[in-house]
C-alpha cells in the first residue's frame, strides 16, 4: 500500500474511534470541542470597526446586577427564540442595507449559539453576558420606551363570497410600488407607497376610505372573505390571523405589505370624541363599540388611513405564526421592532408592568425577548410590540397592553459603545460669548439713551406687530 494511502487510513481510523474513546483512549470522558458551522455570512467582507449609531437614540451602558429581575427570567427559553434567529442571519447573504456593524457582530455570536446547541438556564445566562453589553435605549427626550401587546385572531371565513361572509381580506396589489427610500428584504414598514398608473406615472396608494368604496374591485385579489369589517381591521392591526374555511381547513394569512399611509389608532379617536372613556379603552371595548354602532364605525376606521395587505403562509393550524425575519414567532419572547434601526434577531430585556384579568392591576414583568418582527405602527428606538400567540386568552393581554417600559438593548461585546464614543471626535469648543456694547445714558434730564455713532437702531416693521384676530 503506498504512504501516502496508509497515513490517510491511519488519520481517518482515529478519527473514528476517538469519540467512542476518551482523551487517553479509555473511555474517559472528555470536553467536546465545538465546531462553528459554515455559512454564507462568512464569505462576506466585514465593514470596518465604527461607532454604534442609532439616529434619535440615547444609549447608557449599565451593568447586569442593575437590571431588576435578569437573574429571575428563563434564559434557556430566551436562548432557543435567539438560536431560531441565528439560522436564518447565518444561512442567507444579507442586502445592502443589512451590511451593518450590528448584522455583524451578531452574526459572529450566533456562531457560538449554533456551535453550543441547547443549553439550561444558568448556561443561557451566562451565554448571554459573556458575549453581550446591556446598555439602556431610550428616544431622545424620552425616559422609557413604549409597549402594546399583538396575537393571532382566529376568525370564520369562507373563499367565495356569500351573504354572511362579505368583507375581503386582500393580497397585494400588482400595481403597488414600495416607498422609492426604502432599502432592505422585504416591505418596509414605513414611507408612501405609490401606485404606477397605466401611463407609468407614480402617486400615492389608495387609502382605507378608497379601497372600502371599490377602488380595488375588478382586480381578483382577494384571499378569502370574513364576516365582521371590525374584525378584518383587528387583523390588519395584528399583521396575521388564521381563518377557519366552511369545509374546517385553517388558512394562516400574513403580513406582506402597506398602503404606505401613517396608522392612525381607533381607539385614539374614540377617545378624542368622548365615545369610550381613556380609562376603559382596549381592543375588546372597540371591538363592543363598533360593532353596536355600525354606522359611525365605518366613519372611524376611514379616519384611519392606513390599509394593511397579506398573504398565505400556510393551511395548518399547528405552529406559530411567520415573523418578518420569516422565523416562527414564540409568543412572550417575539417582539416587533422598528426594523429600519434595529437588526432581526437582537435581544432586548423589558422591563414594564403587565395587566391582569382586571385591567387596573398589573405585575412586574421582566423579559428578555428577541427582535424577529416588525409593523407600520412601530416606529422609534424603544418601542416593540409582544407577541403572546393565538385566540382570545392571547388577544385579552395584547389588548390591554399599553404600557411605558424600560427597553435595554444587548449588544456584541465587539461593538464597545464606551470605546468607539472615544474614538469619535469632539465638536469645537463653543467660542465664549462676545461682549455686549456698552450704553452711555445722559444725565437724569434725558428720557432717551444715547448708542454709539456706529449703531443704527432699526424701525419696527408690521411683521412685529400684533395682529388682531377676527
Amino acid at each position: 500500500m503506498p504512504m501516502y494511502r496508509l497515513l490517510r487510513y491511519a488519520f481517518v481510523s482515529a478519527a473514528l474511534v476517538a469519540p467512542l474513546l476518551g482523551a487517553s483512549g479509555h473511555g474517559v470522558a472528555r470536553p467536546r470541542i465545538q465546531f462553528a458551522p459554515h455559512s454564507f455570512a462568512q464569505n462576506i467582507p466585514q465593514p470596518p470597526a465604527e461607532p454604534l449609531r442609532l439616529p434619535d437614540s440615547a444609549l447608557e451602558p449599565t451593568d447586569w446586577n442593575a437590571l431588576d429581575g435578569w437573574a429571575m427570567d428563563d434564559h434557556a427559553a430566551a436562548f432557543a427564540t435567539f438560536l431560531t434567529s441565528c439560522r436564518p442571519l447565518l444561512r442567507t447573504i444579507p442586502p445592502k442595507a443589512e451590511m451593518r456593524p450590528m448584522y455583524f457582530a451578531l452574526t459572529h455570536v450566533c456562531r457560538q449559539a449554533v456551535a453550543v446547541g441547547r443549553l439550561t438556564a444558568e448556561e443561557a445566562r451566562t451565554f448571554f453576558e459573556r458575549n453581550f453589553r446591556p446598555l439602556r435605549i431610550t428616544k431622545l427626550g424620552d425616559r422609557a420606551g413604549f409597549l402594546t401587546g399583538y396575537y393571532e385572531p382566529i376568525v370564520d371565513g369562507s373563499r367565495f363570497p356569500t351573504g354572511i361572509f362579505k368583507v375581503p381580506i386582500y393580497r397585494r396589489p400588482r400595481d403597488l410600488v414600495p416607498p422609492l427610500s426604502s432599502t432592505g428584504s422585504g416591505f418596509p414598514n414605513k414611507g408612501q407607497s405609490l401606485r404606477r398608473t397605466l401611463g407609468g406615472e407614480l402617486v400615492p396608494y389608495y387609502d382605507r376610505g378608497e379601497i372600502i368604496d371599490g377602488a380595488l374591485d375588478g382586480q381578483h385579489l382577494e384571499i378569502c372573505w370574513i364576516k365582521d369589517p371590525t374584525d378584518a381591521l383587528l387583523i390588519q392591526i395584528q399583521g396575521s390571523a388564521r381563518v377557519r374555511l366552511e369545509d374546517g381547513t385553517m388558512l394562516r394569512i400574513t403580513y406582506d405589505a402597506h398602503n404606505g399611509y401613517s396608522y392612525v389608532p381607533v381607539g385614539r379617536i374614540l377617545i378624542e370624541r368622548k365615545l369610550i372613556p381613556r380609562e376603559e379603552m382596549s381592543v375588546e371595548r372597540i371591538s363592543e363599540w363598533m360593532r353596536a354602532n355600525p354606522q359611525s364605525a365605518e366613519e372611524v376606521r376611514r379616519q384611519n388611513r392606513s390599509f394593511v395587505f397579506f398573504r398565505i403562509a400556510g393551511l395548518s393550524d399547528e405552529g406559530e405564526p411567520i415573523g418578518a425575519q420569516g422565523v416562527p414567532l414564540s409568543p412572550g419572547r417575539s417582539i416587533a421592532v422598528d426594523n429600519s434601526m434595529h437588526v432581526y434577531g437582537t435581544p432586548f430585556f423589558i422591563q414594564t408592568g403587565l395587566p391582569l384579568t382586571n385591567e387596573k392591576r398589573t405585575v412586574s414583568f421582566e423579559r428578555l425577548m428577541i427582535a424577529q418582527d416588525t409593523g407600520s405602527a412601530i416606529v422609534g428606538p424603544a418601542r416593540a410590540d409582544i407577541y403572546w400567540g393565538a385566540g382570545d386568552q392571547a388577544g385579552h393581554i395584547a389588548g390591554h397592553l399599553r404600557h411605558p417600559g424600560k427597553f435595554v438593548m444587548l449588544v456584541p461585546r465587539e461593538l464597545d459603545p464606551v470605546a468607539a464614543g472615544e474614538r469619535t471626535p469632539l465638536p469645537p469648543e463653543r467660542p465664549p460669548p462676545a461682549a455686549k456694547a456698552s450704553v452711555k445714558t445722559l444725565s437724569s434730564k434725558a428720557s432717551h439713551p444715547v448708542y454709539p455713532r456706529w449703531y443704527r437702531p432699526k424701525r419696527p416693521t408690521t411683521a412685529w406687530m400684533p395682529v388682531r384676530s377676527r
